[in-house]
């Protein structure tokens, strides 16, 4: 991706690291499939699917793939750094460039529709962190928290999304935060609230499918901002579709060693990301990720 005339957003914060303590519940949002890491044991990726309903019934949207854990709600951490000086190292001076690229498509789609976007906090940190979702730990992979409007990265996790998942290259890290700012265009329209509460009060099976809807909404969006800004290179699609394929609630189940089920599924298969990742690329219209709208598979 071109980038590297873009100045660094500045909303963006260093908490940190070991922050708060990282416990109990693995979460699931936007990438949920990453509870499937080996280093997470017992607790994996949708298993899954638990994790996932407890963390949207806590207001969370979590991972790229899901993972690591997250305690109750709580006061997020304030402290840190805040500013573009935060952006001091090449991955999180990328990650920064991203968002302010991200901040300049949404700004203007929503201005469009005569509307305002506010954006989130991009939030770095390393090992544990406190969200306004509760406590999590950097093996929950990127996860969005809106209860505070927050992405929470730890960047460490560019290099197992290379060397675990074989997603190589700058516009698949850039489609793992895009995903996580799909997830606040979600909180802004009201489609995460409505999936949280059916969470809350459907069956698991309705709630992982509203899960999957939300997901695959997510990375939708985040083609969308692929295609606006104007800043592909070739090869990029291609890193962005392995990255959709990789990260897959079927191919993870599969690599765990276990059967293929898809009422578990909590962030969509394989082909259903790239689907939907492509749409949003080949169309450059939010309005084209109706995933609510439109059968997944």
């Amino acid at each position: 991706m071109r980038l590297d005339d873009l100045d660094p957003s500045s909303n963006v914060r260093d908490l940190g690291s070991g922050g708060g303590g990282g416990g109990g519940i693995p979460i699931l949002g936007l990438l949920l499939p990453f509870l499937f890491r080996g280093r997470m044991g017992c607790g994996s990726m949708v298993l899954l699917v638990i994790a996932g309903v407890v963390f949207l019934m806590m207001g969370g949207l979590g991972s790229l793939t899901g993972g690591g854990g997250v305690g109750p709600a709580q006061r997020s951490d304030t402290g840190g750094q805040s500013g573009a000086a935060v952006c001091n190292t090449a991955e999180r001076l990328f990650s920064c460039r991203v968002l302010a690229s991200t901040e300049q498509v949404w700004s203007s789609l929503f201005q469009q529709q005569a509307q305002r976007y506010t954006a989130p906090t991009l939030n770095f940190y390393g090992g544990n962190v406190r969200s306004g979702c509760g406590s999590a730990s950097s093996a929950a992979g990127p996860f969005y928290c809106p209860p505070d409007q927050g992405v929470y990265l730890d960047t460490s996790f560019f290099d197992e999304l290379q060397s675990r998942f074989g997603a190589k290259g700058d516009f698949a890290e850039a489609y793992v935060i895009a995903h996580e700012v799909g997830h606040h265009i979600q909180n802004l329209t009201g489609a995460a609230q409505q999936v949280s509460q059916i969470q809350q009060s459907g069956s698991r099976a309705e709630g992982n499918a509203a899960s999957v809807r939300l997901e695959l909404q997510a990375d939708c969006y985040a083609g969308v901002w692929a295609r606006r800004s104007g800043r592909l290179e070739p090869g990029d699609i291609q890193e962005g579709m392995t990255a959709a394929n990789a990260i897959g609630d079927d191919t993870l189940q599969r690599q765990q060693g276990g059967a293929v089920v898809p009422d578990s599924f909590t962030h969509g298969s394989s082909a259903d990301r790239q689907r939907w990742l492509q749409r949003g690329l080949e169309t450059g219209d939010p309005a084209a990720c109706d995933t609510f709208g439109t059968a997944t598979r």
